[in-house]
């Protein structure tokens, strides 16, 4: 039992951040590069692209779809709830380790991921999911616990740092093992892409335990549990909404912000998908080369989008800055429905990062300065959040659904084209003082 150390503290805020390294790996290897890869050679190996799920024959890249909207859409209605409880109770840390936990192992579940038991690898992939995005929730939530709020923005950029790093690791030494079975003793090809799987969830909860072992339980409990505390979530965010009507500003960006980050979100969660179905590769290795090479360039220029991005708000302001990356990310959709070289891929993953790192950082300080004054930043953000899932469900759910009536993922990009628009039309509707 670690000594229990004051708010502030550096140890305190390292072992926090350090988290950060422990689950990155998720985001990146599963949700970004390796699983994508891994999903679409199951269906290609079987030389079939739909399969019957509940009576009803699917493409291969809807259903995963549907079933990211699914998972998130758990996540969006669990999240409320459980924020709720771990605050009355006081257990916050039970809660992150618990969805840590599920996350991990539905993680290295994915070993077995076969379409012959198609329902419950589908159940693992989601669990995975549930489990990364809901230990977020109360990761995110211990920051005002652990760090004054001077401490918040160096803390916060050093997580993040150390989640690159580790997730960039991770992946190199998963490719290089991918590549070079062989010289790693191998046998079949396809056994250290599943490993890829087992790795990353063991890194997970391996790694978090450094965490673990410095978080304090949480804060104060305040009695014992009721019904009522169940439903202090949903009643914190109907309180922000009805708040949101007397600050105009506030309500007219966020609504602007939901409009274009479904499309933003969407094209994130897809990208892999998209570069590993619609593209001409030549081979399975190029595919597989050229696809992680995507997304290590993605991740690369996101940190430089990021930096250009606050340059430019500082200029031109946050919103005009929102409009020109919105403006940009039009033209990046009605580029790739004519992407099919995997160079122009690489290009395009390049302009990607750039605006995928800038607009999210940008979003969420734009939020942040248009809060009227109040303690309570916890439950708007809360608000924001689960505002950006919502948009998620329906982003991914479309997408999917027009895949499936078009035939082809290209149509599903540009029709993104048309929340980016709307999201720059109700950008510019944003008032330039609160009314």
């Amino acid at each position: 039992m670690k000594e229990q150390l004051k708010k502030g503290d550096k140890k305190l805020l390292n072992a926090w951040a350090f988290y950060d390294w422990a689950n990155s790996t998720y985001s990146l290897v599963i949700a970004s590069a390796i699983f994508p890869l891994f999903y679409g050679a199951l269906f290609r190996g079987a030389g079939i692209e739909e399969i019957e799920v509940f009576g009803m024959m699917l493409r291969r890249s809807p259903l995963i779809f549907y079933t990211t909207a699914i998972a998130f859409l758990i996540v969006a209605i669990i999240s409320p709830v459980l924020s709720g409880v771990a605050d009355y109770l006081g257990n916050k840390k039970f809660f992150l380790k618990l969805f840590c936990y599920l996350g991990a192992f539905s993680t290295i579940g994915l070993y077995w991921f076969s379409l012959e038991h198609i329902y419950i690898s589908l159940a693992m992939y989601a669990l995975g999911l549930i489990g990364f995005w809901g230990s977020l929730v109360f990761y995110n939530s211990y920051l005002p616990d652990i760090a004054y709020p001077e401490q918040h923005d160096k803390i916060s950029a050093k997580g993040y740092s150390l989640g690159y790093v580790g997730s960039v690791l991770l992946l190199i030494g998963c490719l290089a093992m991918i590549l070079g079975y062989e010289i790693f003793g191998f046998e079949d090809e396809g056994f250290p892409t599943r490993l890829s799987f087992v790795l990353t969830g063991v890194w997970w909860i391996g790694f978090s335990q450094y965490t673990y072992a410095y978080l304090p339980q949480g804060n104060q409990a305040q009695g014992k549990l009721t019904k009522d505390v169940f439903f202090n979530g949903f009643k914190e965010l109907k309180g922000i909404w009805s708040s949101m009507q007397e600050q105009l500003r506030l309500k007219k960006y966020l609504i602007a912000f939901f409009v274009y980050s479904m499309a933003v979100q969407t094209v994130m969660l897809a990208a892999a998908y998209f570069g590993e179905q619609e593209l001409e590769w030549g081979s399975d290795s190029e595919r597989t080369t050229g696809l992680i090479v995507s997304i290590l360039l993605i991740q690369l220029v996101a940190v430089l989008g990021a930096i250009l991005t606050s340059k430019l708000s500082g200029r031109v302001g946050n919103i005009k800055a929102l409009v020109i990356i919105n403006v940009i990310w039009i033209v990046i959709c009605a580029w790739a429905y004519f992407v099919y070289t995997p160079f122009q891929f690489y290009i395009t993953a390049g302009f990607v990062g750039l605006v995928m790192g800038g607009i999210q950082s940008l979003s969420r300080s734009t939020y942040a300065k248009f809060l009227p004054e109040t303690e309570d930043t916890t439950s708007y953000f809360s608000f924001y959040d689960v505002a950006e899932k919502i948009g998620i469900i329906i982003g991914m759910f479309l997408y999917g659904f027009i895949e499936e009536i078009t035939g082809s993922m290209r149509y599903s990009i540009v029709f993104l084209i048309l929340f980016f628009a709307v999201g720059v039309v109700l950008l510019y509707r944003v008032p330039k003082e609160n009314k």
